[in-house]
């Protein structure tokens, strides 16, 4: 997300980007993302290195790297269209995901980008060997992706220059209930697919949902703590990965986003993820309807596993 919006969009700080994508005063939005992007990944190979050879033994701890992961269906049936989505979700996950676990870019953007994708060095390829333990997965929505390659679009930059216009909307039907992110549609299959997505693209690597939640606008706190859609969200979301875990998915954990409402982003307190109701005058934190029913939840998962591994353990010394 820093890559896109600093230096494609030009929408986040420093603020670079260039024509036709945008009017800043500095930035090259055809050449600073990937090179944005080779820095990011050579600093997570320098991290896992510095980890592995000297803290790793000690801490017995786990290092990885956290991806934003929107899914993206195709708008028709089409074979193109279907083409753009896999580009879309290589221009979205694959771009930093397959340096770290095959050493170099995803063939999706060989294919577009050419000459303009940083070459890794043998010494850089090398402290990518180390690759990482864990995939962290951001998750909240889904969009359709329509082919700009061999189609005529009204924005061929929609998704940097993976050539695909996303949009939420088909024949007039939006692809999920709308939330207080314009672009963060509740699309519960989103989540199963995208973690389906990364299990079977690396080798069901261990996974974490580092973030999932949902978003609401700012308002009185007697109208922000009955969050039904909230509790609705991540019923349908986890029942979703539940799905996906079912099919064999090595998912490790799950977190929320987020715990209490927070400043987010360009849109600063505008907009609410918290299970807790936060203040902003008092910093006073109220828990909202999805932080009971999230509490109710996890006590009831964990009493009904207690419970099985019980049962377990009796009928192991059951006499036959």
């Amino acid at each position: 997300m820093f890559v896109y919006y600093a230096y494609f969009e030009g929408t986040y700080p420093p603020a670079h980007c260039s024509n036709p994508v945008g009017n800043c005063s500095a930035g090259d939005s055809f050449l600073e993302p990937y090179i944005a992007t080779h820095n990011v990944v050579l600093s997570h190979a320098t991290a896992v290195e510095i980890y592995r050879t000297k803290y790793q033994a000690k801490q017995g701890g786990m290092i990885g790297i956290v991806i934003s992961a929107p899914y993206y269906e195709p708008l028709t049936n089409t074979p193109a269209d279907k083409l753009a989505a896999e580009r879309a979700l290589a221009f979205q996950i694959a771009w930093f995901l397959d340096p770290i676990m095959y050493g170099d870019y995803p063939p999706e953007m060989h294919e577009i980008i050419g000459s303009r994708l940083p070459v890794f060095t043998a010494e850089d390829r090398k402290k990518l060997s180390n690759k990482l333990d864990f995939i962290g997965i951001n998750q909240y929505t889904a969009a359709y992706a329509k082919d700009c390659m061999f189609s005529p679009c009204t924005s061929a930059y929609s998704l940097g220059e993976s050539m695909v216009y996303v949009t939420g909307e088909r024949n007039g039907i939006l692809i999920g209930d709308t939330t207080a992110v314009s672009y963060f549609y509740v699309v519960p299959s989103a989540l199963e697919k995208t973690v389906m997505y990364v299990k079977d693209r690396y080798n069901n690597t261990p996974m974490f949902i580092t973030e999932n939640g949902y978003a609401q606008s700012s308002a009185p706190i007697s109208d922000s703590l009955n969050d039904t859609k909230r509790v609705e969200y991540f019923k349908s979301y986890l029942s979703a990965l539940v799905n996906a875990m079912r099919k064999g998915a090595d998912v490790r954990g799950y977190f929320v986003w987020s715990l209490l409402d927070n400043f987010e982003w360009l849109d600063g307190y505008t907009i609410r993820f918290g299970l807790y109701y936060v203040d902003f005058d008092t910093l006073e934190r109220t828990p909202k309807q999805s932080a009971k029913w999230y509490k109710s939840f996890l006590t009831e998962t964990n009493s009904t596993a207690a419970s099985k591994r019980h049962k377990y353990r009796r009928n192991m010394f059951t006499p036959l």
